[in-house]
């Protein structure tokens, strides 16, 4: 007997097998991942204007609300995929409205920078989240006894769009950037509202390649930077050493970052959902902090080419600052628990150490060397088992 075709050509959406073996990230997931490329690439050269300006303060607040919108909603694209993709045509054309909508929130990016107007970004979020809603509306018809948990995340994620619209009522100064912290701090109460009796499955093999995906394209805002260098060297003949200095000693920190956040076994980082929620969380800071980098390095260029008129010290900062903080978060999330006593020492110790970069005439010297310091302490010294108390927490 021939089998009846799915209703519409659609695959029902069940819960997927956390244990699959060889689940990797889709060609859909990596053709997502693209639009965050420029979504990022535009809020890092925003930040960089901000900073070779001196514009700090608003600058970094608005790098860290513009930041926080493509965080999370890659992010919540991402658990969800782990757990229901069924990759059917109404699954992917579900997701390319997600890409557009993150398109419209990068296209709003300047605004949001220049003039405090998030009319833009915002419209664009709400796209990508009113999309996330249709997904989970569709999962909770074949979740089974995670039902429940679906209609709590889409209801949940329908509430708070109704925030970020009226958010735009607000006019930009402090009382905007406190309606902002306490709609993100409600976004992000939303897994655990919506997870706290039943929790979704994930697979932490692929949740750790997409995780380590996305490192990828925020480290590569860095190798930009420092092709940046020599392109400016070729046309500042008297800053040439210093320009191909700055290059070499990107490449060389960028490669270090990368080799130190692949050093852990990442997937023993989300065995249990508040380890999830911990690891989820703080890759905030880790993305923010890479792809900031790239944009203290575009302003430690503006200095030696004359564009900024900021000093060393402070350019420097820019650039050791961002380094620290995803030496730290990597440190917290992924290495401490799978490191002995010398490693978890050279770790935090080497994020401290990257802040003297600013008391030497050359930039970004003390970084690479600090930085290379760390994977070679890493190299001999791999990761060891967790003991067995944490494994169990």
């Amino acid at each position: 007997m021939t089998a009846t075709a799915p209703r519409f050509h659609l695959s029902r959406m069940r819960p997927r097998d956390p244990s699959q073996p060889h689940r990797a990230a889709s060609s859909l997931e990596l053709f997502f991942d693209l639009v965050f490329v420029v979504a990022v690439s535009i809020a890092s050269a925003q930040l960089h204007h901000a900073l070779g300006h001196a514009d700090f303060v608003h600058g970094i607040t608005s790098y860290a609300m513009v930041f926080f919108a493509i965080w999370w909603a890659w992010m919540n694209f991402t658990w969800f995929a782990t757990s229901f993709d069924t990759d059917d045509w109404l699954y992917r054309i579900t997701t390319i409205v997600q890409m557009g909508g993150v398109l419209v929130l990068a296209a709003g990016v300047p605004a949001a920078f220049e003039h405090g107007d998030f009319t833009v970004p915002v419209l664009g979020y709400v796209v990508m989240r009113v999309a996330m809603i249709a997904q989970w509306l569709r999962a909770s018809r074949g979740a089974g006894e995670l039902r429940g948990a679906a209609r709590r995340y889409a209801f949940g994620i329908a509430g708070v769009q109704v925030l970020w619209v009226l958010f735009l009522l607000i006019p930009a100064g402090p009382a905007q950037l406190v309606a902002f912290v306490a709609f993100a701090l409600i976004e992000v109460g939303i897994p655990i509202f919506a997870e706290y009796r039943r929790q979704t499955p994930w697979h932490p093999h692929h949740i750790t390649e997409r995780y380590g995906l996305f490192t990828l394209i925020v480290l590569g805002e860095s190798l930009l930077a420092s092709a940046n260098a020599i392109i400016d060297a070729s046309h500042e003949l008297e800053s040439f050493a210093p320009l191909i200095s700055i290059s070499v000693l990107t490449l060389v920190v960028t490669a270090s970052l990368w080799w130190i956040y692949f050093w852990p076994p990442h997937h023993r980082a989300i065995t249990t959902f508040s380890r999830s929620l911990r690891y989820g969380y703080t890759h905030y800071f880790v993305f923010a902090a890479a792809a900031a980098f790239s944009a203290g390095i575009e302003v430690e260029l503006d200095v030696l080419t004359g564009e900024s008129h900021l000093s060393s010290a402070v350019a420097s900062f820019t650039v050791t600052v961002p380094i620290a903080v995803f030496l730290l978060g990597v440190w917290w999330i992924a290495i401490r628990e799978n490191a002995d006593a010398v490693v978890n020492t050279v770790v935090p110790l080497g994020a401290a150490l990257v802040l003297l970069d600013p008391v030497l005439p050359i930039p970004v010297a003390i970084t690479a060397v600090v930085m290379v310091g760390v994977v070679v302490v890493l190299v001999l010294r791999p990761p060891v088992e967790r003991r067995a108390e944490t494994r169990a927490s």
